[in-house]
């Protein structure tokens, strides 16, 4: 591939791939190439046989094949990244860790006319909840937005489309969604650590709401396949695609699924509205608030064209695959760690018991 970018345009204006934009080996700096989707782009960029660079602050260590070489700087920091450019023969800049609109700016001034592609991860939070219709396709409304985060990535991707249509700057982004793997665990309504042992004990789960809202986890596997397929793809350039769930299933569904998945005891769900889980403790609603309690579907079919998007990993082989791996690295917590937990469920029974009670 060449290391610069000829601009064109077409008769109506949109910029044009460039001649020498082709499919095949690339070499690819992936800024950010040890965390949770990253380090599987990694791997899977590797087995379709591109000559990958990771670009990480070396805070964190991944299992990555041996051929993958290591540069060490802060993508905060204009001088390495133009070092990393300098010392490289790039086709494809892999941004995983932009959060910054600034940083973002700077990246695209310090690539510009040196790569062939830049794909962008940003997220589906840059979408406005709840939604109006579904499912979100990629030109869904994003004002107001839906969080801080969600705002700077919206933000991000505005400087990278707008470079795009001004200086023929060659982006792809990618918008995930809930990402699981790795060596994260899974979430629940109250985001805690003892939700498999929890599972397994057949404790009370609780669940916000009447466990009908909508969610969809993805394994980061088939997200990262996602990514890798994007590089050197003239189809993608310009474009914005959704690497989300193709299977969502309502909160409810998560948890029995879950459960099934383990062999555990089918769950006791306790229901507790949103409002009073936000009110009784607001240190662990944050999730539950910007995201849990919304439906959301994303429509995949553009990802599924051009970038041969699929789920291959169900729930419940994701559930395995996870506590596979906590058993294996002894990161089971278990159960009664978290009192906190089984005191919003004692509160919440006694609350609903006092309110048939009083009506009774």
């Amino acid at each position: 591939m060449s290391n610069r970018v000829k601009v064109l345009t077409t008769e109506t204006g949109r910029t044009a791939i460039p001649p020498a934009f082709v499919a095949g080996n690339v070499n690819v700096l992936i800024i950010g190439g040890t965390g949770l989707i990253s380090t599987a782009i990694t791997r899977r960029a590797v087995a379709a046989g591109h000559d990958v660079t990771v670009f990480t602050r070396g805070e964190t260590e991944a299992d990555l094949p041996a051929s993958v070489d290591h540069i060490r700087g802060d993508r905060t920091d204009r001088d390495a990244l133009e070092r990393a450019r300098d010392s490289l023969s790039l086709g494809c800049v892999v941004d995983m860790v932009g959060f910054d609109p600034a940083d973002v700016e700077t990246a695209v001034d310090v690539f510009a006319g040196h790569v062939d592609q830049y794909v962008f991860c940003s997220t589906v939070d840059v979408y406005h909840r709840p939604v109006e219709t579904m499912p979100i396709r990629e030109r869904a409304a994003r004002e107001p937005p839906v969080s801080e985060y969600g705002a700077d990535k919206a933000a991000c991707e505005d400087r990278l489309f707008e470079a795009y249509r001004t200086r023929g700057f060659p982006v792809t982004v990618v918008r995930p969604w809930h990402t699981y793997g790795g060596d994260g665990g899974l979430i629940d309504t109250l985001s805690t650590e003892t939700y498999v042992d929890r599972l397994r004990k057949g404790k009370p789960i609780v669940v916000h709401g009447d466990g009908t809202s909508v969610w969809g986890p993805c394994h980061r596997d088939d997200v990262a396949a996602a990514f890798v397929a994007a590089i050197g793809n003239r189809e993608a350039v310009g474009e914005a695609y959704h690497a989300t769930a193709t299977e969502p299933m309502t909160w409810n569904q998560y948890h029995r699924r879950a459960a099934a998945a383990l062999d555990a005891p089918e769950p006791d769900l306790v229901h507790v509205p949103t409002d009073a889980l936000r009110e009784a403790v607001p240190d662990r609603a944050a999730p539950l608030l910007d995201h849990f309690r919304f439906s959301t579907v994303f429509d995949t079919s553009k990802a599924e064209r051009d970038l041969g998007f699929r789920q291959t990993v169900s729930w419940e082989d994701g559930v395995a695959r996870v506590v596979d791996r906590l058993e294996a690295d002894d990161a089971v917590t278990a159960w009664d760690a978290d009192p906190e937990y089984d005191a919003v469920v004692s509160a919440w029974r006694d609350a609903t018991a006092a309110f048939v009670d009083d009506l009774a």
